[in-house]
């Protein structure tokens, strides 16, 4: 027997053209994680799904099939979108590309769900941007179970000092870094930085750009190499 899901709770975080008339629509679902599925006939000039199937409108959505790309059969709007504009709009793109590329289908995230709607609304109001970014991005990697510790040390579990520099090791963490250790500077974070960042305090321009880096080199290694479109679009 297919399987039969009905009025999911679902944001889309990403869609394309399929064959002449269709869409291909990957959802984030509050039960059902990752969901891929074909919305047949949603670019027919006519289609109600069309409308609707767009980033950052909270959804209920249903769908039927065995295989690994389901059969979208009905969408209902779920509330009002979520109003991004500018840098806001690209960070949402951002954000579900984030989720399109590291989740993985049919597991369920609950907490991950709540605070992808959490995001969302933040980005929607006049509020400080990196912050809502990086909260989002520590949540997302302890959610796929690749949490930074922003405490203790990775080896000797002494408590990060804000008087000392530290390395850090992708999927580790921190190692106090040598005095003059210049073999990857990159690497090297100051450990005031990353007190600002445990407590999401990033008004001091190097403390939220230390905490983008550090951000950057913890999740790159789980996106295969492959770039952000995303973030293309932030660089332009």
């Amino acid at each position: 027997m297919p399987s039969r899901i009905l009025l999911q709770p679902a944001w889309v975080i990403h869609r394309r053209p399929f064959r002449n008339t269709s869409l291909l629509v990957d959802f984030f679902c509050r039960d059902h994680g990752r969901i891929a599925t074909v919305a047949r006939g949603a670019r027919r000039g006519k289609s109600r799904q069309q409308g609707l199937l767009q980033p950052f409108r909270p959804l209920q959505v249903s769908w039927t099939g065995r295989g690994e790309i389901k059969t979208l059969t009905a969408t209902e709007s779920a509330g009002s979108a979520a109003k991004l504009a500018g840098e806001r709009l690209f960070s949402g793109f951002y954000v579900n590309e984030l989720l399109s590329r590291l989740l993985h289908d049919h597991v369920e995230h609950p907490k991950l769900f709540q605070a992808y709607q959490d995001t969302l609304r933040a980005l929607a109001i006049d509020s400080s941007l990196e912050p809502i970014l990086r909260r989002f991005e520590l949540e997302l990697l302890a959610e796929l179970g690749y949490a930074i510790n922003l405490q203790t040390e990775c080896h000797r579990e002494q408590p990060l000092s804000r008087n000392r520099q530290y390395r850090y090791l992708p999927d580790l963490g921190f190692e106090e870094a040598d005095p003059g250790d210049s073999n990857d500077p990159k690497r090297i974070f100051p450990g005031a930085h990353l007190h600002a960042l445990a407590r999401l305090d990033l008004e001091d321009p190097a403390a939220a750009a230390a905490a983008k880096r550090l951000l950057r080199q913890a999740l790159d290694p789980h996106l295969g190499g492959k770039p952000l479109h995303s973030r293309a679009l932030f660089a332009k």
